[in-house]
């Protein structure tokens, strides 16, 4: 909000968008002024994204206006958006998996010498914008052997590369460790300082704080506040979002975030440091052992090198680390989605190293994986048949083996209800949902069926605050009813708010463990970047 004194980047007034019978912006409006950082916050399922992809050209509103730095752009598109200095950073990555981060980030742009690409001056201009953001990233690597938070990093890039004046952030950090988003904050307070503006889209209210001018309140499609963010607080802002008081534990940062009280864990295996010992008459007490596990990436290179574990029935595990560390190839592997090069998983007193997904999940192994879209929902499906994926067998009629259409929408409806997912009707396309919402379906399915481990992959990326404390209840109530949870987050305030022992990784291995009272951001922070020899921390 321009406080009538510094000019606008950008106006929206009075915008409806709607998808088929679901509105997504009822009236909807946002003010930005130029060079601000300025927060839009809401609910899952707010409209938030709706109205940031209306600006940046994707589509127009059904009806209202949209101005930028006061010229009236309403239905423009993206192509115009780009021309003049807008840019949208998307939740979900608008990448092209075959092609190298260099070639994804000059897409649009290519540096060109008479008729041909100018390869090495596009490789020199790309690593240029990577140094002056922060951002490691090989140039020469092709986007499909990235990892999530890697693959940010690169759509993150390509914003800048553009030029972009205008760039609109849909929850950026979701992937970046506590370093890369101190450096994230200095790249925009610098463009910001030079004249460019942001509009950080986020469902965390300490970045709120932390980095923005002004921020804006949506829910239920509609701007209910806008605030300068020196005069409010979070309880605030999570009040205006949810429309009652939200227990603001799960969202506090990482260096304040108590542990919660947990249940004594029971004995377990020396799984870690007993690398290459076969497991004990005791191993049916352990619902996961991991034994010297290594896992290789595309390129025969290591991802996971030697890494054992155990988690015990009514514990939860935490790792954490810097994306890109082998944490996806680790779960990927525990899943079956993974070969494993070498080592042993075991489910209770299974071998599960060499079976399939089905067969593990058939034993009790459910999985939240990073990757939602990719991993796991069939975005063209309906939300019913999402939420069986997996599980068909158990709603087919026999002897026929038929789907009991009936018994799936009925189940539907009730995971639609228990995990309050937006909007409720089980016809609906997984697409249609927002981020948040798509999460809850994997959340319903998988935490909805019988399952001994649990393994949780960033389970509560890209959602609102009332929906962390939502989603963080059903992992503590897992635990309590003695589920064994892995638990894999970016977020270091998840993990030293949920674990009961910490793990960190760094370059494939794990390279120190802790119980939870051992555990803040000073003995993790450094194993998380390498800067710490793993023997100083006890395992």
């Amino acid at each position: 909000m321009s406080d009538g004194a510094e000019p606008l980047a950008a106006r929206l007034s009075g915008i409806f968008k709607s998808y088929g019978a679901v509105p997504a912006n009822r009236g909807a409006s946002l003010d930005v002024a130029a060079g601000e950082i300025h927060a839009l916050v809401g609910e899952n399922g707010a409209g938030k994204s709706t109205l940031m992809r209306m600006l940046a050209g994707l589509f127009p509103p059904d009806a209202g206006r949209i101005e930028v730095n006061g010229r009236d752009v309403t239905g423009w598109s993206t192509a115009d958006a780009i021309r003049a200095g807008v840019s949208m950073v998307h939740q979900h990555f608008m990448l092209i998996p075959t092609l190298t981060v260099a070639e994804n980030v000059i897409l649009g742009r290519e540096p060109m010498r008479g008729l041909s690409l100018d390869m090495a001056k596009a490789l020199i201009e790309v690593r240029t914008v990577a140094e002056e953001s922060g951002f490691r990233v090989n140039v020469h690597e092709r986007v499909r052997d990235l990892s999530v938070g890697e693959a940010q990093r690169v759509e993150i890039l390509k914003a800048l590369f553009r030029g972009a004046r205008i760039l609109i952030l849909d929850e950026p950090t979701a992937v970046l460790s506590p370093p890369e988003v101190q450096e994230l904050w200095r790249v925009l307070r610098s463009l910001r300082e030079s004249g460019g503006t942001i509009v950080l889209i986020t469902h965390k209210l300490d970045e709120v704080m932390a980095v923005s001018d002004h921020v804006t309140v949506m829910r239920h499609g509609e701007t209910v506040a806008t605030m300068l963010t020196t005069e409010t607080t979070p309880a605030a802002i999570a009040r205006a979002m949810v429309g009652r008081d939200v227990d603001l534990v799960m969202v506090s940062s990482a260096r304040r975030a108590p542990p919660l009280p947990s249940r004594p864990s029971r004995a377990v295996p020396a799984a870690e440091g007993a690398s290459r010992r076969r497991p004990t008459a005791t191993a049916s007490l352990t619902p996961l052992l991991v034994q010297s596990l290594t896992v290789k990436g595309p390129r025969r290179e290591r991802r996971v090198t030697d890494v054992s574990l155990s988690i015990a029935p009514g514990e939860i595990l935490g790792i954490a680390g810097v994306e890109g560390n082998g944490q996806t190839e680790l779960v990927e592997a525990i899943a079956g989605l993974r070969a494993v090069a070498s080592g042993r998983i075991a489910l209770g007193d299974r071998d599960i190293t060499t079976l399939d997904v089905r067969r593990r999940a058939a034993l009790g192994l459910a999985h939240i994986p990073e990757d939602r879209q990719r991993r796991g929902l069939v975005l063209d499906y309906s939300l019913a048949d999402n939420l069986i994926l997996g599980r068909q067998a158990s709603f087919a009629h026999r002897p026929a083996g038929r789907l009991d259409r009936r018994r799936i929408l009925a189940n539907a409806r009730d995971c639609l209800a228990r995990f309050d997912i937006r909007p409720a009707d089980p016809a609906l396309p997984a697409r249609a949902l927002s981020g948040g919402n798509q999460q809850k379906v994997i959340i319903a399915r998988e935490m909805g069926g019988d399952f001994s481990v649990l393994l949780a992959s960033q389970p509560t990326r890209g959602v609102d605050v009332g929906a962390v404390e939502f989603i963080h209840a059903q992992l503590r109530a897992a635990r309590d009813a003695g589920k064994a949870i892995l638990l894999v987050s970016a977020e270091l305030a998840e993990i030293l708010a949920l674990a009961d022992r910490v793990a960190v990784m760094y370059r494939g291995r794990i390279v120190g463990l802790m119980p939870r009272d051992e555990a803040s951001v000073e003995t993790i922070g450094p194993l998380m970047t390498g800067a710490q020899d793993a023997a100083a921390v006890p395992a």
